[in-house]
């Protein structure tokens, strides 16, 4: 049976992108092909925050414990 996966290497171990429904201990051969790096953009926290265009009251970061912790 031949099966590909994609996996990681970190410099010691190679680390499946998915889970490989292998017993334990199954002897496997492996033939390595690098492929080039996943090209994603990397998002900052405020552009995430900004985007989901949330709506509050403008003191809300220096009352924080009033808001989390008021009954």
């Amino acid at each position: 049976m031949i099966e590909k996966i994609i996996a990681v290497f970190n410099g010691k171990v190679f680390y499946p992108s998915e889970p490989i429904a292998l017993p334990t201990n199954t002897r496997v051969q492996i033939s390595i092909e690098i492929l080039p790096p996943i090209e994603h953009q990397t998002v900052s926290f405020l552009q995430t925050a900004r985007s989901l265009s949330l709506e509050g009251s403008p003191d809300w970061s220096t009352n924080i414990d009033k808001y989390l912790y008021a009954k």
